[in-house]
């Protein structure tokens, strides 16, 4: 006679551990696919089908490629005929110095991701900062070295009342990184100021990789402030300027001006001298909401809303006021100039 071995029943504990142990399993799984997925959409983010090469134009393209960083040269016949290559890294917000790349990053979802992704000379992602707000200003210093951005921690526009900013500064020699230039000891009219309302943006740094310039508001007010980075301090040097842009002799900023109430074409650009303070407009009269960026020592780029349906188109206009403004890209934003 055979006797069948008894059926051996596992208590409610074992059940739940061997569940758990699945559990645990698909999750890991899912974690790695995950991870790995992101992964690939970073380095599909980042590729570049270039490099940064002198005598280019680089930008970040509005049509052909759109979101993607673009580039063409700065002048000759290539230049007049428009011709642009595109396949540079995926950017909200880009900028180019030396050898070295600032793209500002924003990915969807709940809550949404912004980054700041720092680039070679090959634009290929050397370091990853993770951000919050909408990407809204990006510099690289003429040497490459120091890095700016700024973001809207609330609101979208510059025209309102209703915005904050957050401003940051990173050292890619030392990797320091200031996350909130709002700790900088400010001086306004000559005295040390503090107020809960304050708000910086726009930077650009000198050739002395320390001295830079940057707009504050306070009350209501946008002040043109110089900053030393070694010192960490600021100053407020002049009422009403807003984005400065050293120009690459560092004896001129460009900036737009507030020159209407309201948020209907409240602004114009313009240009100062850094030796007399003496200002005076461009030819451009249309309301400029960039921070602009200079082709070279005598011609300015910068963003307005495009033409024919157009997102945003590039034009230029002499830095000394003469002549008049000129479509330089058309289905373009964020102009760096690789000189």
């Amino acid at each position: 006679m055979t006797v069948s071995a008894p059926l051996t029943r596992r208590s409610p504990r074992s059940r739940i551990v061997a569940v758990a142990v699945v559990a645990a399993v698909l999750m890991g799984v899912a974690v790695a696919y995950t991870l790995h997925a992101a992964q690939r959409a970073r380095s599909a983010d980042t590729m570049s089908a270039f490099g940064l090469d002198a005598g280019q134009l680089y930008f970040r393209s509005t049509e052909a490629g759109a979101g993607r960083v673009a580039r063409r040269p700065v002048s000759g016949a290539a230049a007049r005929k428009g011709a642009r290559t595109t396949g540079g890294p995926s950017c909200e917000r880009f900028y180019a110095a030396a050898r070295t790349g600032l793209c500002l990053q924003r990915r969807s979802g709940i809550p949404p991701k912004a980054y700041a992704v720092v680039l070679d000379a090959r634009l290929r992602e050397k370091r990853r900062i993770a951000l919050t707000g909408i990407p809204n200003r990006a510099r690289v210093s003429a040497s490459g070295r120091m890095l700016s951005w700024t973001m809207f921690a609330t609101g979208d526009s510059y025209a309102g009342s209703s915005f904050s900013t957050r401003t940051s500064i990173l050292d890619t020699r030392t990797g320091y990184l200031v996350k909130n230039m709002e700790e900088i000891p400010l001086t306004l009219r000559g005295r040390r100021y503090h107020a809960p309302d304050v708000n910086y943006w726009g930077v650009t740094f000198a050739e002395d990789d320390n001295r830079f310039y940057a707009t504050v508001s306070t009350k209501g007010r946008t002040y043109l402030v110089r900053g030393d980075m070694r010192k960490w301090a600021a100053t407020a040097l002049r009422e009403n300027v807003e984005c400065p842009s050293l120009s690459p002799d560092n004896t001129r900023l460009a900036f737009k001006k507030r020159v209407r109430k309201g948020t209907s074409d409240p602004w114009r650009l313009y240009v100062l001298d850094l030796r007399t303070l003496r200002e005076h407009p461009v030819a451009e009269r249309r309301s400029v909401d960039d921070q602009a960026a200079w082709l070279d020592d005598d011609t300015l780029a910068y963003a307005l809303p495009g033409e024919g349906g157009r997102k945003s188109d590039i034009w230029s206009a002499p830095a000394d006021g003469s002549g008049k403004a000129a479509l330089l890209v058309p289905g373009g934003s964020s102009p760096a100039a690789m000189r």
